[in-house]
């Protein structure tokens, strides 16, 4: 085969294996990402209403299955605030400006024994999401939905195998997931007391237009180099 053919075919097997690639599942620790959107739950009223969240630069619809609600502080044997540290609250304050670390002062979620449900929209096309997970659970579950098909399952486990409620520093981590295929919900559940979480990242799916374009300069190329070589 012809070099400038051979040439040709790498480009665009490197242009459709970058199209097919889906990102897999994974769960890792840090902050959010660069030019994510960030939300807290400050403006949200304490209890079960929920109600459109804010933040430095995005919002979502918060609602929750009994008895999951917005909450503040700690109850014993119910729900224990997030720790924050390593300059994991970056850019989630108001205006962006960063949490301090140590225990989470602001409003933040818990499921209880029921769900905290994360909507943020049919239009919304998303395949990246953070949040500071607090005191994580082998029994906490993070559910991704786009419509009602359901995406991919996260669970406390997946963060790390000790997972065992620990309601101090080390029990709190800032998790970024990234999905297997787009979503535009997420369900955070717990089987026991309880699942608390605050800050949450989202990104959009990236426009697709470039690796398009470049897979039909690649189609346009290899046709020209076969009438070439005909």
């Amino acid at each position: 085969m012809n070099k400038s053919m051979m040439c040709g075919l790498a480009v665009l097997s490197l242009v459709v294996s970058q199209t097919a690639n889906a990102n897999v599942i994974s769960a890792s620790v840090g902050g959010a990402p660069i030019g994510s959107s960030r939300i807290n739950f400050d403006n949200l009223a304490l209890g079960p209403a929920g109600g459109t969240a804010t933040g430095p630069n995005g919002s979502v619809d918060v609602s929750f299955i009994p008895d999951g609600q917005t909450v503040g502080g700690a109850v014993v044997n119910e729900y224990a605030a997030p720790w924050l540290s390593g300059g994991n609250g970056s850019g989630f304050a108001a205006g962006g400006l960063d949490q301090a670390n140590g225990v989470d002062r602001t409003e933040y979620l818990t499921t209880g024994l029921g769900e905290a449900i994360l909507n943020f929209g049919s239009d919304a096309s998303l395949n990246y999401f953070g949040l500071l997970w607090g005191s994580i659970d082998n029994y906490n579950t993070l559910r991704f939905y786009y419509g009602n098909t359901l995406i991919d399952t996260v669970t406390g486990t997946d963060v790390f195998a000790g997972a065992n409620g620990d309601q101090g520093m080390n029990g709190t981590m800032y998790v970024n997931i990234d999905t297997s295929a787009a979503f535009n919900r997420v369900v955070a559940s717990s089987s026991q007391y309880a699942f608390e979480f605050d800050n949450v990242a989202y990104k959009s799916v990236p426009d697709g237009g470039m690796t398009f374009a470049l897979l039909g300069m690649s189609l346009i190329s290899l046709s020209w180099l076969r009438r070439k070589l005909a």
